[in-house]
């Protein structure tokens, strides 16, 4: 694929980085680390916060992080770490999370969380709650002290209600991925703009938006509250970058979605900004 040359400096905050194939299972394209760093150069992403994707329930993500963060070193890439929690999230809100839960040895733990934090090799974290389950109130806590971002997969079964009920007003950064919804599901991108106004400390990322009205609609209302995200490697890093160029917003909302907001979220992504 040729590369794109287009003038911007591009920091992707959602990107996903498999281990291995045994030990993750895998959704989408899976690539490897060398792999994914050409194809963010063949898009002119300079770096990009990666993930480790879903274990099978009951794993946990210990392994998966520790290789995620050996495989970002010497790379544009940031580690992120994934975390899990007991607590199930409905599909129906009200109640949202079981009121009585007991974590299990897989679970991450408020003493996890901080080791995390101050080791120099993670950026951030990543909460699936869905699939995962959501972290207890003590893993939240110490969230709230650590103060770094938090990427957060939202969608049907923990639409942005739910994100704005557990996790938004604790004090640190809130990305939700792919405005909130999945693929198709305009009404959840919606309900995420609109929190946008009460809450300073939630972002949006672009990761599979397919709808060029919302995102106009975001980089135009809320210029500085949205951050690029490609979601690769389910799509190729050229495909979301293209979504954004293509899009009739003025150059300075462009350039604050690919460059300015997710510096200033994740300040390891464009450190000479």
């Amino acid at each position: 694929m040729l590369e794109l040359e287009h003038g911007f400096r591009v920091a992707d905050v959602h990107t996903r980085l498999d281990p291995d194939e045994e030990a993750v299972a895998v959704r989408g394209r899976q690539v490897s680390p060398e792999r994914l760093e050409r194809e963010m150069h063949q898009a002119g992403v300079e770096r990009a916060a990666a993930s480790p994707g879903r274990t099978p329930r009951g794993e946990g993500y210990l392994r998966a992080n520790n290789a995620v963060a050996r495989l970002s070193v010497d790379r544009p890439i940031l580690a992120f770490a994934r975390l899990g929690g007991p607590r199930r999230v409905h599909r129906i809100v009200g109640p949202l999370i079981n009121p009585v839960v007991r974590p299990k040895s897989h679970h991450t733990t408020a003493g996890d969380v901080e080791q995390y934090a101050y080791d120099d090799r993670y950026h951030g974290f990543t909460l699936d709650p869905a699939h995962d389950g959501l972290p207890t109130e003590a893993v939240l806590d110490e969230l709230a002290s650590v103060g770094d971002p938090v990427l957060v997969h939202g969608g049907e079964q923990f639409p942005p209600e739910a994100v704005a009920d557990t996790l938004l007003d604790r004090g640190f950064p809130v990305v939700l991925t792919s405005f909130g919804g999945d693929p198709l599901n305009e009404a959840l991108m919606d309900d995420a703009l609109s929190l946008l106004a009460d809450h300073d400390h939630l972002y949006l990322d672009t990761a599979y938006v397919p709808d060029r009205d919302v995102l106009e609609r975001g980089l135009l209302e809320h210029p500085d509250r949205i951050l690029f995200g490609s979601g690769a490697p389910s799509v190729h890093p050229n495909v979301g970058v293209m979504a954004i160029l293509t899009l009739d917003v003025p150059e300075d909302a462009m350039r604050r979605a690919f460059t300015k907001n997710p510096a200033r979220v994740v300040p390891g992504l464009l450190p000479d900004l």
